[in-house]
């Protein structure tokens, strides 16, 4: 009767260590997933840049065209 414990046991253990690995990430998983995120990190730093570099330039044009307007005497 014991013995039937024990390997019932064994048996449960091993499903449970089955479902473990399963779910369990690998060095080369982590290493994966790192490399998509510092590549989407990047993506994201060039876009923030981008964007502040484009603001920037959206003002010094609206500055040339309030220039132009004075000089038109528009505004």
């Amino acid at each position: 009767m014991d013995e039937n414990k024990v390997l019932q046991k064994l048996i449960e253990h091993d499903e449970q260590l089955a479902d473990i690995k399963e779910r369990m990430a690998t060095k080369d998983d982590i290493r994966e997933i790192r490399q998509v995120m510092d590549k989407a990190m990047t993506i994201l730093e060039r876009l923030d840049q981008e964007r502040v570099f484009t603001v920037e330039w959206i003002r010094r044009i609206e500055g040339d065209v309030d220039k132009i307007k004075r000089q038109l005497h528009i505004a």
